[in-house]
């Protein structure tokens, strides 16, 4: 499960790691939380390279009444993503990237949960694998939210939780954004078990209203 990432970057370093337009909403992040903006790479109308968009975290598929969906659909399983009813549409046509610096993971009793902060060795910026969707009201109001997909857990995650985000190799960018369903089925996989780092944070972190955490992570102030 991902219910918590973090970014350390702007829109000018998103920009130049994945090849996008700069987009100056982009801001450095300790806390994103579902149903907050965050931005995501996607393909463009065309299909013939990336940009990046602001979209909401919490899936809502393009059939819902009710958006309140979202809540329940921050995460999608990657083995049965292309097949459940909620997924598969956007799993074939509107895969995206979601950029990060690393994600949260909890240890420890319900009330006194310790968090850790998980980023990847030797990569500052990753991308989650994601899927994104276009909802619209009755009055024709478009809402854009996407979805992180998750994978079991490597050995060194699997002590604090049993899922993990998929995190995008970066040769397998272009295969995840534009390639055929089954192409972008063939880079789902679990991270390295050696490739991540982990390092406890300070409990301020389990309020998602908490966006003054920079310091404690080691991003800039």
């Amino acid at each position: 499960m991902c219910s918590r990432y973090f970014l350390d970057a702007d829109g000018n370093v998103i920009a130049y790691t994945f090849r996008v337009p700069v987009d100056e909403r982009i801001a450095r992040r300790a806390n994103i939380a579902p149903t907050q903006e965050a931005p995501v790479i996607r393909a463009t109308r065309e299909r013939t390279g990336r940009e990046v968009a602001m979209l909401r975290w919490g899936l809502v598929p393009f059939w819902a009444e009710d958006p309140a969906i979202a809540r329940k659909l921050i995460n999608a399983r990657s083995e049965t993503a292309a097949v459940k009813p909620a997924f598969r549409e956007a799993f074939r046509a509107r895969r995206c990237a979601i950029p990060a610096s690393g994600f949260y993971e909890w240890t420890g009793a319900a009330k006194r949960r310790v968090p850790h902060a998980i980023t990847v060795e030797g990569r500052p910026i990753v991308a989650f694998a994601g899927l994104w969707e276009r909802w619209k009201d009755a009055a024709g109001q478009k809402l854009d939210t996407f979805t992180i997909l998750t994978t079991a857990a490597n050995a060194f995650i699997a002590p604090m939780h049993d899922r993990m985000p998929d995190i995008l190799a970066e040769a397998d960018l272009d295969s995840w954004l534009l390639g055929t369903p089954e192409e972008a089925a063939r880079v789902i996989r679990p991270y390295p078990d050696g490739g991540l780092h982990e390092r406890e944070v300070a409990p301020a972190i389990n309020d998602p209203r908490h966006e003054t955490g920079r310091l404690e992570l080691g991003m800039k102030p």
